[in-house]
Parts: structure tokens; sequence; C-alpha cells
């Protein structure tokens, strides 16, 4: 059960910095579809993306706690 704590909190952590590479990558990919290419959404859709990854890494962050809660009560 160690084991898995471990990789699910690697896994969020992981996930997070994923997230904040493409939401920032999206981000400026709209701003310069906006200025160059006459994109009508905003450029704050990008943010959409970071629900998907919250979700994920809440998921995450839950079963880390319930496998070390699990272990310490071995």
């Amino acid at each position: 059960m160690k084991k898995l704590s471990i990789i699910f909190g690697l896994l969020a952590v992981l996930l997070s910095n994923i997230m904040c590479a493409v939401v920032a990558f999206n981000y400026r990919d709209m701003l310069c579809g906006i200025e160059h290419a006459g994109y009508s959404a905003p450029a704050s859709t990008a943010f959409l993306l970071l629900i998907p990854y919250a979700i994920g890494i809440a998921i995450c962050i839950i079963l880390a706690i319930v496998f070390k809660r699990k272990q310490a009560t071995k």
C-alpha cells in the first residue's frame, strides 16, 4: 500500500505540472490566434482545460490518502 500511495502522490504532482504547461501553451495559442487568425473565442477559454486536470489531480490525491491510511492501520 505504501508504494501505491507514493505512486498516486507523484502522479498528482506530475499531472499538476502537465496541466500548467498545457494551459499556458493553449492560452498563448489563443492569444496568437486572436491577433493573427481571427479567433472569436476569448483567450480565457483555455482555462476550461483546468477542469479535467483538476478532477484527475483530486482523484490521485484522494487515492494516495486512502492508501496511506490503509497502510498505517496495518
